[in-house]
């Protein structure tokens, strides 16, 4: 009965995480800080932040000084323990990758491009999808996109391909297909 009762006791010691697990989390918080600093103060207004890590984060970019700033990083370290770092890693992956979403969404306009330069069925399908699409236009955009390939298929080395037709049509893709999602 007494090893259960030690037994018991040892599960509620370790329900806190270890010592180095909270190091590991200030260290991430510490070095999200200085990503932060190092971000155009324009952006870092962007962040959902408060008024005193704001000023904290102007002050450490001002500072020249090798110990200023790396006191000044630790104290914007320590004022972002209470901020929303999920949210600010979040816009800054956005800000340094792009969202996946839009990511996704250009790939498929660029797909979708490139299927309706190669073949006219696909322009049949997207008219039957979207009947309020102005089909003169978008065939105009298509004739002059294959006539803009014929011609660059036939540059020797060196030369630059033309490309107006061809970011015209995706750029009229873009402009109707997002309005319609």
């Amino acid at each position: 009965m007494h090893t259960d009762q030690t037994d018991q006791d040892d599960n509620d010691f370790y329900d806190r995480p270890s010592k180095s697990q909270v190091k590991r989390e200030l260290h991430a918080i510490l070095d999200l800080g200085k990503q932060v600093i190092e971000l155009p103060y324009d952006k870092v207004k962007q962040l959902p932040l408060d008024e005193k890590l704001l000023d904290a984060i102007k002050t450490a970019q001002r500072i020249s000084g090798r110990e200023g700033k790396r006191r000044q990083i630790h104290y914007v370290g320590k004022l972002m323990r209470d901020a929303d770092t999920e949210a600010i890693r979040k816009q800054i992956d956005i800000w340094e990758n792009g969202s996946k979403e839009t990511t996704a969404q250009m790939h498929r306009l660029e797909t979708l491009r490139d299927r309706l330069i190669a073949n006219d069925e696909e322009l049949t399908r997207l008219l039957a999808e979207y009947p309020q699409v102005d089909a003169q236009q978008l065939r105009a955009q298509i004739r002059g996109a294959r006539k803009e390939q014929a011609h660059n298929d036939t540059l020797s080395e060196g030369q630059e391909p033309q490309k107006k037709h061809y970011r015209a049509l995706f750029q009229a893709l873009k402009s109707f297909l997002t309005t319609q999602d």
